[in-house]
C-alpha cells in the first residue's frame, strides 16, 4: 500500500574549493584531494501522488515538460524529462504522479541537478519501500545523472545536498569521507553575495574536457589540480581556525588556478563583474562549477558586503537571497 503523498527538498551548494578534483578517476591520481563545500537554503522539491488510474505521470514546474506513460517499462532517457524517466525507471514506481521544482536559477553551478536527483531519489526510495541507506542513494543518484547527461559526474554535490551544512569532501582510495566542519555559518553567510551571471552553464561540457586532457597525460592540466588540492587544503584550515582573511586569499587562489584549467572557464562577463566587486572591497571570487556562466560569489569582509552586491546588481547580474543550509535531504 503506497502512502498518501511523499515530498522531499535538498539544498544546493557553493562550492568553495576542489571542485573538478572530484570526478572519478581523477582524485585518484592527487594524494590528499579534498573539497569543501556549503549547502545554501535555495532547494530543489518532488513530490510523489497516488494516481487511480495506474499510470506514472513525471512533471518538471521549472521546464513546463511532462511525461505520461502507462507502465515504468516505456520510460527511458532519451525523451522529454530523461533524468526523472530513468529514476522512475530504476524504483519501478506505478500509478504515481512525480512532480519537480528548483530554487535556482537554470544552469546555475550551484548543483541544482544534484540536489534535485538526492529530493527525487529520497521521495521514490520512501514510495517504494526500498533502502534509505545515505551511500545507497546517493550511489543510485550520481549514477543515473551520469546516464542521463552521458559523462562521468563528480562525487561531492550529492554530499551537501544529502546532509547539508558546512563540509569537507575527503577523496581518498578507500572511498569518499564528509568531514563536517566547524565554521559558524552565519560568519561564513556575512561575507558572501552570491549572484547569477545571467547565462546558464554546461558543465558535462566543460569537466568532460578536462577530464580527458588529464587522463591523456596533460601535465599543465595535472599541475593545475595539483595547485587546487593544494588551495582546498589550506582554505580547510583557514576556515577551521577562523582565519576569514586567509580564507579570501585562497578563494582568490582557487579561481586563479581555475582558470587556467580551459580557455572558457571564464568569460568578459564574469571577468568584469569579478572586477566590478574587486573595486568594490571584495577580496575574492570564483564562479560556482564548471564555469563559463552560471553563478558567482564574491568574498569579502561584513561592511563590505553591501556595497560588493550593489556592485554586482549595477553590473547587470541578480542577487540571490540565500542562507546557509544546516539541514540536508527533507522526506516527509
Amino acid at each position: 500500500m503506497y502512502p498518501t503523498r511523499i515530498v522531499c527538498s535538498a539544498p544546493t551548494r557553493i562550492d568553495l574549493a576542489g571542485g573538478t578534483i572530484d570526478i572519478w578517476p581523477l582524485y585518484l591520481f592527487h594524494e590528499g584531494a579534498s573539497t569543501l563545500n556549503a549547502a545554501i537554503s535555495l532547494r530543489a522539491h518532488a513530490q510523489v501522488d497516488p494516481r487511480t488510474d495506474g499510470r506514472i505521470d513525471l512533471r518538471s514546474v521549472d521546464t513546463n515538460r511532462h511525461v505520461s506513460v502507462a507502465d515504468w517499462s516505456e520510460l527511458h532517457g532519451d525523451g522529454e524529462l530523461p533524468l526523472l524517466s530513468l529514476l522512475a525507471r530504476h524504483y519501478q514506481i506505478e500509478n504515481a504522479t512525480l512532480v519537480t521544482r528548483g530554487e535556482s536559477p537554470a544552469g546555475a553551478g550551484i548543483a541544482g541537478s544534484s540536489a534535485l536527483t538526492i529530493a527525487v531519489v529520497g521521495a521514490l526510495a520512501r514510495w517504494t519501500g526500498q533502502p534509505c541507506d545515505p551511500e545507497h542513494l546517493m550511489q543510485v543518484a550520481m549514477n543515473v545523472e551520469c546516464q542521463t547527461i552521458r559523462v562521468p559526474t563528480g562525487v561531492q554535490d550529492y554530499r551537501p545536498a544529502f546532509y547539508g551544512g558546512v563540509a569537507a569532501i575527503e577523496l581518498r582510495v578507500d572511498g569518499v569521507r564528509r568531514i563536517s566542519l566547524d565554521v559558524d555559518p552565519r560568519e561564513l553567510e556575512r561575507r558572501i553575495v552570491l549572484a547569477y551571471t545571467g547565462a546558464p552553464r554546461d558543465s558535462g561540457t566543460n569537466n568532460w574536457e578536462i577530464v580527458k586532457r588529464h587522463i591523456d597525460g596533460d601535465r599543465r592540466i595535472f599541475d593545475c589540480f595539483e595547485r587546487i588540492r593544494d588551495t582546498a587544503v589550506a582554505m580547510r584550515a583557514a576556515l577551521e581556525r577562523g582565519d576569514w582573511d586567509e580564507v579570501g586569499r585562497q578563494i582568490a587562489k582557487e579561481w586563479d588556478n581555475r582558470k587556467r584549467l580551459a580557455p572558457g572557464v571564464t568569460t568578459p562577463a564574469i571577468d568584469d563583474l569579478i572586477a566590478r566587486a574587486s573595486a568594490a572591497g571584495a577580496t575574492g571570487a570564483k564562479v560556482c562549477g564548471a564555469g563559463g556562466g552560471g553563478c558567482l560569489f564574491c568574498y569579502g569582509p561584513p561592511q563590505a558586503r553591501a556595497a560588493i552586491a550593489a556592485a554586482l546588481a549595477d553590473g547587470g547580474a541578480r542577487l540571490l537571497d540565500y542562507r546557509i543550509d544546516m539541514e540536508g535531504l527533507r522526506v516527509g
